[in-house]
């Protein structure tokens, strides 16, 4: 178990208990909201001030599929809902697909969600600007930093800002990251899918990228503050390597969930601004996470050096005391 997975699991433990009681205690209904959805046909997309939904940079309609880039250099494309969103708990399923003629590791750069205060800003993160204020999930498809050979790409991870945390495109977010898994996700002939959970300050990320129909678990984090009133969007870009980054469809549903009283006052503290509660432990785990593995070959090392140069010293203590003893004896 890494130093990393250590903190986190003791992060989710803590909440682990009273989670399962209110599954257990509280039903949980789903509503499809399509002024927050974007699907085909893509009626709702547009420049017109009655549109739900607005494209830019090189985003593209297609009858398939919002084409936020082609496969081509230097391009970057987004799409943002003109609605803000005042749901309280939310699931947002995204339909997605990345392809391209490049091989493995040189193709780039990936695509994020986005649910933030701004909308319809250019930057360097995916597309968007960076110092952004809400949740961004990329889907982070090539390695900027080489070093951490431990990752495999493309890989999808969650970070929070709060107007003032710049991403670190050169180490790939790492610094800022909440969590993430790896999602073989390119050139695939099967839908993959990306969800999005934010229930009672929880977020929960699941992946289905196998064509099995089944969620698998990517990223499950207690304590995330997101305001209400922001917006929903996507976002790609490209570089010196490129891709098609396709949005299929995203799919808001509004999450009705019983809290109880006690539930209900301490949540009734309106978030203003975007945290999470146990970023210091999650930096904690991550810090000690970057050197762990050099850490522990070199303490396993030493530790087996020393275990050996104790049972040389031991064996030439004892055989000193033996020969003593014997020369006393006779």
């Amino acid at each position: 178990m890494t130093l990393k997975t250590y903190w986190t699991f003791v992060i989710i433990l803590i909440t682990t208990c009273r989670s399962f009681a209110d599954d257990d205690n509280h039903e949980m209904e789903e509503f499809l909201k399509r002024e927050h959805s974007l699907s085909k046909p893509y009626q709702g997309v547009g420049s017109s001030s009655s549109s739900h939904w607005e494209l830019m940079g090189d985003a593209m309609v297609t009858t398939e599929q919002v084409r936020l880039t082609t496969d081509m250099q230097s391009k970057q494309g987004a799409v943002w809902s003109r609605i803000p969103c005042h749901l309280r708990d939310w699931e947002l399923q995204v339909h997605f697909k990345i392809h391209g003629q490049g091989k493995k590791n040189l193709n780039g750069d990936g695509l994020a969600i986005w649910y933030t205060k701004e909308r319809m800003q250019k930057g360097p993160v995916f597309g968007n600007q960076d110092l952004f204020t809400g949740l961004g999930v990329f889907v982070d498809t090539y390695p900027n930093e080489e070093k951490h050979l431990e990752r495999i790409f493309p890989f999808v991870l969650a970070m929070v800002g709060n107007g003032s945390i710049s991403y670190d495109h050169e180490r790939d977010g790492r610094p800022t990251e909440l969590g993430g898994c790896n999602a073989m996700v390119r050139n695939l002939n099967h839908d993959t899918f990306i969800f999005i959970r934010y229930v009672r300050r929880r977020l929960t990320i699941m992946i289905d990228i196998d064509g099995q129909h089944e969620w698998r678990d990517c990223l499950d984090i207690p304590g995330v503050r997101l305001p209400q009133g922001y917006y929903f969007g996507a976002s790609a870009v490209t570089g010196d390597l490129s891709d098609n980054h396709d949005v299929v469809s995203l799919k808001l549903y509004q999450l009705t969930v019983l809290r109880s009283e006690t539930e209900e006052k301490e949540e009734e503290d309106e978030i203003t601004l975007p945290s999470v509660d146990n970023m210091d432990l999650l930096k904690m785990g991550e810090n000690e996470e970057g050197w762990s593995s050099i850490a522990m070959f070199f303490t396993i090392l030493f530790s087996m050096l020393g275990c050996f140069l104790l049972i040389v010293v031991g064996l030439i203590v004892y055989s000193h005391w033996n020969e003593n003893r014997r020369k006393r004896f006779y």
